[in-house]
């Protein structure tokens, strides 16, 4: 969460949108000469813009900032390319949720897409999108935007998180109105940050990151009682696994986020820490390709993200799993 100035934030806006504009045109025309010759990478013929639905199990990912899938059995082979441009994505339950990019001129916002990748609800946002995730029944969608401005903030980046009922249009705009309990009491702060929410099943329980007083805790929220309990310190960008016992998480370096963060395991009913056996500094919320393996974005020198995979036990390596890509969700087969 290190902070910008305000016109050093406007600069990286001004020049992210125009060399995402840039790749998007060109991926756009890529994916049409290869529908047109009949490409897997390209969408079906007669199917409506953006849809990319596929017989098996495929991985949904962000290329160049545009929807994608991919078959999980060749996850670095061909892939589907939309026109929908997202800064991050995530897909849950048939549902998919994309934070589009903040312009020089134009808010960000949250698109809620079905199953065919049409556009549900729109949400207008503020800040910077910086993570999305989706209910495992496709039900709640949660997001987190950086933002600037607040008082104690002191000029650098805060954060907004909020959570949406798709079924009510229930809208929660600011996980920071939730009442925070640590160590069992109520505890209350101005710089109380919310970010990287991820959804137990059910409906109601989900885990996130609360920020106060320099400690970064792992929170567990209850979304009709409007709480956020705190478990254990140190844990940013909670992803539960889907057997709902562990969360992938980073952790920073010596509780010192200047120092990086390493991605590891946290097992919810004993609190015991396994750290993965990536140990470059990965700054994103990891995904689950099932209860052994996270996956996760790291980013090349010349900017690019690749998605990696690792075991979730510590043992093994990382290895590439999609070239060129960021925001992976396994997409269950259809039919």
């Amino acid at each position: 969460m290190n902070g910008l100035t305000r016109r050093a934030r406007i600069l990286v806006t001004v020049a992210a949108a125009v060399v995402l504009a840039a790749l998007a045109a060109t991926s756009v025309v890529l994916a049409r000469q290869h529908a047109a010759a009949g490409s897997p990478t390209g969408a079906a013929a007669g199917a409506p813009a953006g849809a990319s639905r596929q017989p098996g199990a495929g991985l949904r990912v962000l290329s160049n900032g545009l929807l994608s899938t991919v078959s999980l059995a060749d996850p670095s082979g061909p892939r589907t390319v939309t026109e929908l441009r997202c800064d991050r994505a995530y897909t849950a339950g048939g549902t998919t949720a994309c934070l589009t990019p903040a312009g020089a001129l134009s808010a960000p916002k949250l698109l809620v897409l079905d199953e065919d990748l049409r556009t549900r609800r729109t949400v207008s946002l503020t800040g910077l999108p910086n993570r999305t995730r989706v209910s495992p029944d496709g039900r709640l969608v949660a997001w987190t935007t950086f933002v600037g401005g607040d008082s104690y903030a002191g000029g650098g980046f805060s954060t907004r998180t909020g959570i949406l009922d798709t079924r009510t249009g229930r809208l929660e705009s600011s996980l920071e109105d939730f009442a925070v309990f640590r160590q069992g009491r109520r505890y209350r702060a101005a710089d109380i940050n919310v970010w990287g929410v991820t959804f137990a099943p059910g409906g109601n329980r989900f885990y996130a990151t609360v920020s106060s007083g320099g400690t970064r805790s792992l929170v567990e929220g209850d979304l009709a009682a409007r709480t956020l309990r705190s478990l254990a310190d140190n844990v940013e960008c909670p992803s539960l696994s889907p057997d709902g016992r562990r969360v992938a998480f980073k952790q920073a370096v010596g509780a010192d986020p200047a120092k990086g963060w390493r991605l590891s395991v946290l097992d919810l009913a004993t609190l015991r820490r396994t750290e993965l056996a990536e140990t470059r500094t990965v700054d994103d919320q990891a995904a689950w390709l099932d209860d052994a393996t996270v996956a996760y974005a790291l980013q090349r020198g010349d900017g690019t993200n690749d998605v990696w995979s690792v075991p979730a036990d510590g043992t093994g390596r990382p290895r590439v799993l999609v070239p060129g890509a960021a925001s992976p969700a396994v997409v269950p087969a259809s039919g």
